[in-house]
């Protein structure tokens, strides 16, 4: 897989370039599945994972003008056969993992097999995550951005990765969110971290990870 994570979505031009580039295509041409999940274990979450998929989020993400476009609702596939989702996702161009609690979002993907299943998919496939779609694909997400723990109650997200993500840094939404705060939270994190705006965002590609920007960021080792 190629990774393209982002604090907000295809917000800039060289974002959606980047995203470009991974698909080999133009968007146009690729389909995509919206995975919204991460939203619900956050206030509101309901009506944000409505916005996500009918692209009225500040996210750009559903929007893009792909050539079609699912939803793969995490918690329903458990209880459904795995004929009617894995091919599905298997011959999907693009996963759009929308934000919200990244552990939440890890427990789910852990619980309806996704997890065990991104190391298998296409070399082509792409996945692009916002903000906790982002962060669940580092080895920890941090208590500064956790509200909801699993049961086993550890800090414990899908390491496919090896650095973490503080997202919307020095956001105007979130005072909190300020370059001071990423320093400490960056301390607690495993290994290296990237504190990044919403005009920022990582590209992974066979390992290499290249920052791809328009606003600032700052690599923490």
């Amino acid at each position: 897989m190629k990774f393209l994570l982002t604090s907000a979505g295809i917000s800039n031009t060289s974002i959606r370039d980047a995203l470009v580039e991974l698909l080999g295509k133009p968007i146009s041409e690729a389909s995509a599945l919206c995975i919204p999940t991460g939203t619900y274990a956050m206030p509101g979450g309901a009506g944000a994972a409505w916005r996500v998929i009918s692209g009225k989020a500040s996210t750009p993400m559903c929007e893009l003008g792909w050539k079609s476009l699912g939803v793969l609702e995490l918690t329903a596939l458990t209880s459904i056969k795995e004929e009617l989702w894995v091919p599905l996702l298997q011959e999907t161009d693009a996963l759009l993992v929308g934000g919200g609690q990244a552990l939440y979002l890890a427990y789910w993907m852990r619980q309806s097999g996704l997890a065990e299943l991104l190391p298998s998919l296409r070399r082509e496939t792409v996945y692009m995550g916002v903000s906790g779609g982002s962060m669940v694909l580092a080895p920890m997400v941090g208590e500064t951005f956790i509200d909801w723990w699993p049961p086993d109650g550890k800090d414990r997200a899908l390491g496919v990765v090896d650095f973490s993500l503080f997202p919307h840094l020095d956001h105007e939404r979130f005072p909190e969110n300020s370059m001071a705060n990423a320093e400490i939270w960056a301390a607690a994190m495993p290994g290296p971290a990237y504190a990044i705006d919403d005009q920022t965002a990582i590209k992974v590609t066979d390992g290499t990870v290249e920052v791809v920007s328009e606003g600032h960021w700052k690599l923490f080792t």
